[in-house]
């Protein structure tokens, strides 16, 4: 109980300080949204109106910011988000509901198929250490992690798109004709099969040398020579003995993967065209679009946080270490 309360704890400080940082951080940079919809319409903007884009966008320049914090809480807690700079005049509620179906979708397969992968990959290689295979996957898994996924993502557009055209240059499923049912999802396998293969592709090898690294300090450890002594198979000794104990630090990681999963992979959106939660970061922080890139900073904070929570609660039940508060 002390450990769950104390876990509990950190969550509503870090939370707290994460989205200070949140509303801080728009209003340091220089410009704001309202300049530029001024620039936008060329000036063409009377000055009631521009007080009523001040008002949209949360601005209130006449507030100090006391006022303009308390506000920006009570909208958090009211779950008005505000208007899009980028897309007026949709609600940021609209925008996002709208891209990040799309960002889920694709990089939260990515990641659970690339930690599967990578994860029984290196527990293999591990446990058959000195066999060609796997050693050979070492530094396969090293090129790979070391590979820019954006250069990558390229290498795969040029070949698969440009030169085969088995797959589109750009776009997240088609939107002409409205695709229902099994089309449609045929549509999202077409579009997203590349990007998905540069995302598991470049990210598999840091799963493979973690595990691999992990279970290598674990086999030699007492109580799976213990196992071995024993006579139990040896998939059980591999599985239930060493990689349950070595996967700890790795679900960690897979944790804080699957929180920045709403994130996006902004260049990798880019390159594709895909029309994801990192594409509409890069047209936000472009048009300083403060409403959607604080709505998209709250979501990443939130999806961390609770991640790495129920990562936390997880961690209770599979090491007694935890439960003990040791």
């Amino acid at each position: 109980m002390r450990y769950l309360l104390q876990r509990v704890a950190i969550l509503l400080i870090t939370g707290w300080a994460a989205l200070t940082i949140n509303f801080l951080i728009p209003r340091l940079m220089p410009g704001n949204p309202v300049e530029t919809m001024i620039a936008k319409f060329q000036g063409r903007i009377s000055t009631t109106a521009i007080h009523a884009l001040e008002l949209q966008f949360g601005l209130h320049s006449h507030q100090g910011w006391w006022l303009q914090y308390l506000d920006y809480w009570r909208n958090i807690l009211t779950g008005h988000l505000g208007v899009s700079v980028t897309y007026y005049p949709q609600s940021v509620g609209s925008v996002l509901a709208q891209s990040v179906p799309w960002t889920v979708g694709l990089v939260g397969l990515s990641t659970v198929i690339a930690f599967l992968a990578g994860t029984l990959i290196g527990i293999r290689s591990a446990w058959r250490r000195g066999r060609l295979g796997a050693d050979l996957s070492v530094p396969v898994a090293l090129f790979l992690n070391s590979t820019p996924y954006f250069w990558f993502a390229l290498i795969l557009l040029y070949a698969f798109a440009f030169l085969l055209s088995w797959f589109p240059l750009s776009g997240g499923a088609a939107s002409s004709g409205s695709p229902q049912g099994l089309a449609y999802l045929g549509s999202l396998a077409y579009h997203g099969t590349l990007p998905l293969l540069t995302l598991v592709i470049t990210s598999l090898g840091g799963w493979l040398l973690t595990m691999r690294n992990n279970m290598l300090s674990t086999v030699s450890e007492d109580y799976v020579a213990f196992a071995q002594a024993r006579g139990l198979p040896e998939g059980q000794v591999m599985y239930r003995y060493a990689a349950r104990n070595a996967i700890l630090p790795s679900f960690t990681a897979f944790a804080m993967a699957i929180g920045f999963v709403i994130s996006g992979t902004l260049l990798t959106e880019i390159v594709f065209s895909y029309p994801g939660v990192g594409f509409i970061l890069y047209q936000a922080v472009t048009s300083l679009d403060y409403p959607l890139m604080q709505a998209i900073f709250l979501f990443i904070s939130l999806a961390v946080l609770a991640a790495n929570f129920i990562a936390d609660l997880v961690y209770i039940l599979v090491d007694p270490r935890a439960r003990e508060g040791r």
